[in-house]
């Protein structure tokens, strides 16, 4: 097996190339960015782990005038473009800044964290207090943002002050790189601040981006793309290239081409199928990617250990807050929709890219849109003329083997703690009240909004049975012999001498119900389940329930 330098949570291209990391070249990305001159602002968003860190960061090395690049960018794709070289690399005053440190709690947390990231910024630029091009009102402006002392309308105005002293500084206008615009406006949205951040961010944006003379352009990339009214206001010449645009998408992600050069060059061409099963199948446009997280990570573990088998790496690096609220909101089509896409099978769904975080819980779509953005769900390839959809509907399904780990797990377990809250006070009072028909409507209910992907089951149905009694104070047995045979569920209440019998069917139909649950009656006093209660307990219930997908009948025996 080679044996080359995987980077592994290295974002800064200039790291990786001094090191001699291991590097696939994406430098084309910046003379596509330059064709026929860049847009004024152009917001590119990706899901979490594609390399739009890596990306901005190599922007940055590149058009940076206060940096000396050529060596980091010798041998790569850009470097064989002279003229563009020669006009663009390090030649431009540029601002690198990043916002995905910004978080908090409540919004003074989160201010404070936006603040020292602008003291930080500002702390690069110290040089420009000895410059003659500053006056003596900017200078005290400029100390009190560095030194983290600045008012609200100083911070909102933070980027454009710099941006200005900067152009006054080099006589040329700036560009702007932003990286992960939208994680303030998304943390704010789970934690109950989203209105304080929003006009923040909006007044920073809008300052810097809208109307400012001393903006060459600006690249700006995120996770979601916020609707323009609520952020970029405004704004001229805005450019957007989404996961459904085919702009940019070969630079954020591995092409199949790059990953067949990966596993050559790493010895490690014998992975192929693992690597495709687990980490491709994320559908961008017209091209197909992997996540190169998840690819650079099992390249370095099977350095280590050649017989490591792929695992989710990808899981624990993204913020699922806004996912998790989506589950407490589920119906009876969120629930279907996910058991189809457990299933292998692909939905088809309305997509909104352009969300605002206040509506976010408006409409079932917008759970879809997200899932669809940050790279739960890619869009499928449906055969041309199969299947006619409307310009915003889209096909979605499971991109491969790593997400739907995450969905059978994560995703099913907050289903699974969603139905635990569930008030069951009206089964537990019904089971010992004898009203059958109450355990009947609000079992249906639970089964409703309870996923299961594989057939329905003995032991789904077994399960769930099991999980509505469990935590409610009673003794449980399961399968355990009494009288003559195994009943499939026992409550017992010591403290008032009751007990519960359950016996168990599986329906092939709906028909089939009521004569299911007969029969599972007519078992249980066949087998006297009974009787081994009838010396220590009172009060002894007997209870037969046959099911049928999501559906299901409740009967007692009669005295």
């Amino acid at each position: 097996m080679g044996n080359p330098n995987i980077p592994v949570g290295i974002s800064d291209f200039k790291e990786i190339r001094e090191n001699n990391n291991y590097y696939i070249d994406k430098s084309g990305f910046i003379s596509e960015l330059l064709t026929d001159g860049a847009a004024k602002v152009t917001l590119i968003t990706r899901p979490r782990r594609f390399g739009k860190t890596l990306g901005m960061s190599m922007l940055y090395y590149f058009f940076n005038v206060r940096n000396e690049s050529q060596k980091l960018f010798e041998g790569l794709e850009i470097s064989r473009n002279h003229e563009l070289c020669e006009k663009w690399l390090n030649k431009w005053p540029t601002i690198f800044l990043t916002f995905k440190d910004i978080d908090g709690l409540d919004f003074a947390s989160a201010y404070d964290q936006l603040v020292f990231t602008i003291s930080d910024l500002y702390q690069k630029y110290s040089f420009l207090l000895e410059s003659e091009e500053i006056d003596e009102e900017d200078r005290k402006r400029f100390k009190l943002l560095k030194s983290g002392e600045g008012s609200k309308i100083l911070v909102i105005r933070s980027l454009s002050l710099l941006m200005r002293l900067l152009e006054n500084y080099y006589h040329k206008q700036m560009i702007l790189l932003i990286d992960e615009y939208d994680v303030p406006i998304a943390k704010a949205s789970s934690k109950g601040y989203y209105q304080q951040m929003l006009e923040i961010i909006r007044g920073m944006m809008s300052t810097a981006l809208k109307d400012n003379t001393s903006l060459k352009f600006a690249v700006i990339t995120g996770c979601l793309q916020i609707a323009k009214e609520s952020i970029f206001t405004g704004t001229n010449n805005f450019v957007t290239d989404t996961i459904a645009n085919t702009g940019f998408n070969e630079y954020f992600g591995f092409t199949q081409q790059e990953v067949n050069k990966i596993l050559e060059d790493t010895g490690t061409v014998q992975y192929a199928k693992q690597m495709k099963e687990w980490y491709d199948g994320y559908h961008m446009g017209e091209i197909d990617v992997y996540c190169p997280w998840d690819v650079m990570n099992y390249l370095r573990e099977l350095q280590r250990n050649p017989k490591a088998q792929p695992v989710s790496y990808w899981k624990n690096t993204s913020d699922n807050a806004i996912i998790r609220s989506f589950i407490d909101f589920a119906g009876n089509s969120i629930t279907d929709k996910m058991e189809t896409l457990l299933s292998g099978r692909y939905i088809l769904q309305d997509i909104d890219e352009n969300l605002t975080y206040d509506y976010l819980h408006s409409s079932e779509s917008n759970l879809w849109s997200i899932l669809y953005m940050t790279g739960y769900l890619t869009e499928a390839r449906i055969s041309e003329g199969k299947t006619a959809f409307l310009p915003d509907t889209k096909a979605l399904k499971i991109p491969n083997a790593e997400i739907r780990e995450i969905f059978e797990t994560t995703v099913m377990k907050w289903f699974a703690d969603s139905v635990k809250k569930w008030n069951r006070t009206a089964i537990f009072q019904a089971l010992w009240n004898q009203k059958p028909e109450i355990i009947t409507r609000e079992m249906n209910l639970l089964l409703w909004n309870t996923i299961s992907y594989h057939d329905y089951k003995e032991d789904f149905y077994h399960a769930f049975l099991t999980g509505i009694f469990m935590g409610a104070g009673e003794q449980i047995e399961s399968n355990k012999e009494h009288g003559l045979g195994r009943p499939d569920l026992v409550i017992i209440d010591k403290a008032n001498g009751k007990v519960a019998i359950f016996e168990v069917k599986y329906s092939q139909s709906m028909k089939q119900l009521n004569k299911d649950c007969d029969k599972a009656l007519a078992q249980m006093k066949e087998r006297k389940y009974a009787e081994d209660y009838k010396d220590r307990y009172k009060d002894i219930f007997c209870y037969g329930i046959s099911f049928y997908k999501k559906e299901c009948l409740v009967k007692m025996m009669e005295s």
